[in-house]
């Protein structure tokens, strides 16, 4: 999962240890921290009608063959508690990219 966009409320006091999440998604996802960065942004406010997350996390990665389904919402869930684990409630969201490649004739 190469690109992991954490958002949180600028007032939000609670510590995001971006290093220690890092190293647990990388072990979840099973890839290298020179492929899996987390950004995180401040923002001034979201509308939480029906979820009140400490951070909304947006995934982005490449679809293989291998990340299945089931796969996936494994890994979401691990996802939320590796943040659960740093006393962050997070709302996790996750989007595959494909990409098609034609060959030129």
């Amino acid at each position: 999962m190469p690109l992991v966009k954490i958002f949180a409320r600028v007032g939000m006091t609670k510590p995001i240890p971006l290093a220690t999440l890092q190293s647990k998604l990388c072990a979840i996802w099973s890839t290298k921290p020179e492929t899996t960065k987390l950004i995180l942004s401040r923002v001034e406010d979201w509308t939480s009608d029906s979820f009140d997350e400490d951070c909304y996390i947006d995934i982005r990665a490449y679809g293989k063959a291998e990340r299945t389904r089931e796969f996936v919402l494994d890994g979401m869930t691990q996802v939320q508690k590796a943040f659960a684990e740093e006393n962050l409630v997070a709302n996790v969201r996750l989007a595959f990219m494909y990409v098609i490649v034609s060959k030129p004739r």
